[in-house]
């Protein structure tokens, strides 16, 4: 009986041992395949694979950390900032070009805490979530106000034009790169106010000019009168892009201090803008429609919203066939913002002009040029003009081809109530 018993336990225990056996047979092959798919040599003991895998994967890892290290290094002494966060909005790591430009003093590389306790700014807080959120890289530029606990007021040169890139990292993790833009935003004030300063010089002397020239009309030979004729037109040019200019620059100084809002008509006033057109429409048989609902009325600054249709309107007349109409189409839909629509039946924007439309001293395709009905070259900065005035406002404007009539469609949302009264 004894030995039967000592039998049996035997032959349990072998079974344990050759399943114990296959099982961590199994579960190293399995770690062999893990580390590495080309390691598995049958001429090889499994040990020994798996003493060679660990070595391989031991250097990887070593490569890998080397890896990181060499790009990290990249990242530290790129002329950029750059910076990452978690799916939480912790900083996870930034560069010494981050920390300077959004003044990160309070935080050590390891440390845990909120992007939004280190860094004040609302916008780059908002386009981290929209990254993470849309799982697409975003653009944006704001300007980012340092807050300092030990100044009650920041001062104005502490304020730094940025541009940010954001893109998506994976387990929610976002990487933030950071472009200082205040040295160009600098220029572009120093050169908008050399170039105003210049013109308020030229103004004086142009007008002078003129009237030696209006002197002169009557004066000089039949064979003569046709170059000073051409004199007064170019000089009358240079006078309204010294005027075009001005009130350009005036615009884009605190816009909100240029605008008189007041309540007014708006079907009154596009017909008033109209009147001082209709000398260059009756040649040409060209016709007004106003889609106007009655009564519409707007609150906003009176000279500006009537040079933004006289130059809207000139526009179109200068690229409109004979015998064409120009459609003035006001809609009203729910909420506080009118919707204004000007279209023409002229050849519409070039494709290539469209995304520059707005631009200053843009000129576009030639062939809409229509020059016999304007009695004064375009300065090219009607359209960016039209855009000052309709942004102060807190509006916005876009330029497009209308399906229908194949002409220029320029479409202005405005709020009813002046947002700077």
């Amino acid at each position: 009986m004894s030995f039967v018993t000592f039998i049996l336990g035997l032959a349990v225990g072998m079974s344990f041992f050759l399943w114990l056996r296959f099982t961590v047979e199994r579960q190293l092959r399995q770690l062999l395949a893990s580390l590495d798919s080309s390691i598995p040599d049958d001429s090889m003991s499994l040990w020994s694979q798996l003493r060679r895998g660990i070595a391989v994967d031991r250097y990887e890892r070593e490569d890998l950390e080397r890896s990181v290290e060499y790009w990290q290094q990249i990242l530290l002494d790129a002329p950029f900032g750059y910076l990452q966060v978690d799916e939480d909005n912790q900083l996870c790591w930034c560069n010494d070009k981050a920390r300077s430009l959004l003044k990160i003093d309070r935080w050590n590389s390891g440390d845990s805490c909120l992007l939004l306790k280190l860094v004040r700014s609302y916008e780059l807080d908002r386009a981290i979530e929209l990254t993470r959120e849309r799982q697409q890289p975003k653009q944006r530029d704001w300007t980012f106000h340092p807050v300092n606990a030990n100044v009650e007021k920041p001062k104005l040169q502490d304020s730094l034009a940025l541009r940010s890139h954001t893109f998506p990292l994976a387990d929610g993790y976002v990487g933030v790169f950071l472009e200082n833009r205040q040295p160009i935003t600098d220029l572009a004030r120093s050169r908008d106010r050399w170039l105003s300063d210049l013109t308020h010089e030229l103004r004086t002397p142009l007008t002078s000019v003129r009237l030696v020239v209006e002197a002169l009309q009557s004066r000089v030979e039949p064979s003569v009168k046709k170059w000073v004729d051409r004199l007064l037109e170019e000089n009358d040019r240079l006078i309204k892009l010294v005027g075009d200019w001005l009130e350009l620059s005036q615009l884009e100084t605190n816009p909100s201090d240029r605008l008189n809002c007041k309540d007014l008509e708006l079907e009154s006033l596009v017909r008033s803008v109209w009147q001082t057109l209709e000398p260059l429409a009756q040649p040409q048989q060209i016709n007004l429609i106003c889609s106007i609902p009655t009564p519409c009325r707007i609150e906003a600054d009176k000279s500006k919203l009537y040079r933004v249709f006289l130059n809207l309107l000139d526009n179109s007349l200068r690229h409109s066939p004979p015998k064409a109409a120009i459609e003035v189409e006001v809609l009203v839909p729910e909420g506080n913002r009118l919707e204004i629509n000007i279209i023409d039946a002229g050849s519409g924007f070039s494709e290539l002009d469209l995304p520059h439309l707005f631009e200053r001293f843009y000129r576009g395709d030639p062939s809409r040029t229509r020059e016999a009905n304007s009695t004064v070259n375009g300065s090219g900065l009607g359209l960016a003009i039209v855009q000052q005035i309709v942004t102060a406002h807190g509006g916005s404007v876009v330029a497009r081809n209308h399906p229908e009539t194949g002409g220029a469609w320029v479409q202005i949302k405005l709020p009813i109530k002046c947002i700077h009264s």
